[in-house]
């Protein structure tokens, strides 16, 4: 499966290194933008109703960058027992987090919302990740040296501690580290032959 070529261009609404690498090691050729929005949700609302509409919000904030781009954004949640662990709020919170995941398992999903002029796709897509036992001494190490506090759920999976404390995954790795990318780039392919946005078809 080969992306054709587009004929409008790829703006990647987001300012994280990780999602923009992620498209890059994928051949796309795209420029970032970040947008800011205020990451408030009515209340209620389950861990995927969330995810699905913090990434529309973040869409949505984009205006007229959609009259002639593609743009993608993407939110991505870690949860535990329908409780959300966000970016932790200090060290405190980023080891009451790690001690929650410890030896047990947990959710991440990243809702990916596709955009052009008045036409949306959305989807998401959801990982088990799996951690061995984390002794404190490795908490405390892991946050003292890559302090992960810009990082949902306290910690990379591409970092030290994702190398010696995870069991296993079920489902996508990049998903993990911020943006689905098997799913993502399909969902391209797709919406470029429906919204008749490839060229070479």
């Amino acid at each position: 499966m080969s992306l054709p070529e587009p004929k409008v261009p790829f703006i990647l609404a987001s300012g994280s290194p990780r999602r923009k690498e992620l498209l890059t090691q994928a051949g796309l050729s795209f420029t970032t933008q970040k947008i800011d929005v205020e990451e408030i949700v009515r209340p209620g609302l389950k861990p995927l109703e969330v995810v699905d509409e913090l990434a529309l919000k973040k869409l949505e904030a984009c205006g007229d960058l959609l009259k002639e781009n593609l743009v993608i954004t993407a939110d991505t949640l870690v949860f535990k027992d329908e409780e959300i662990l966000g970016k932790p709020r200090d060290r405190e919170d980023a080891v009451r987090m790690l001690k929650l995941l410890s030896a047990t398992d947990h959710y991440v999903t990243t809702s990916v919302c596709l955009g052009y002029q008045d036409k949306i796709h959305q989807f998401n897509v959801t990982t088990t990740v799996y951690f061995k036992h984390i002794s404190e001494d490795s908490i405390s190490y892991y946050i003292d040296t890559y302090e992960p506090y810009d990082k949902a759920g306290s910690y990379g999976i591409q970092e030290w501690i994702g190398l010696v404390a995870i069991d296993r995954i079920e489902g996508s790795y990049t998903n993990v580290v911020g943006l689905p990318v098997a799913e993502t780039y399909q969902a391209i392919v797709e919406v470029g032959e429906r919204w008749d946005i490839s060229a070479g078809k």
